[in-house]
């Protein structure tokens, strides 16, 4: 096999493996936004106590 031959495969090998790592990462950082749009919501569900507290505090202060 000559050198031009040996360097095709080698970056076709590559180009494999970069193909799977980048379809790992998206995968990944679908799943991360999943993850905070789930935070998002339990910190807008948690905002109203939280504004419930300093109301119902300041009544008493």
């Amino acid at each position: 096999m000559d050198q031009g031959a040996e360097a095709l495969a080698e970056i076709r090998a590559h180009e494999r493996e970069c193909t799977i790592r980048y379809e790992y990462i998206e995968k990944r950082l679908d799943e991360g936004s999943a993850k905070f749009k789930t935070l998002e919501m339990l910190l807008w569900g948690v905002y109203p106590f939280i504004a419930a507290t300093i109301i119902g505090a300041a009544k008493f202060l």
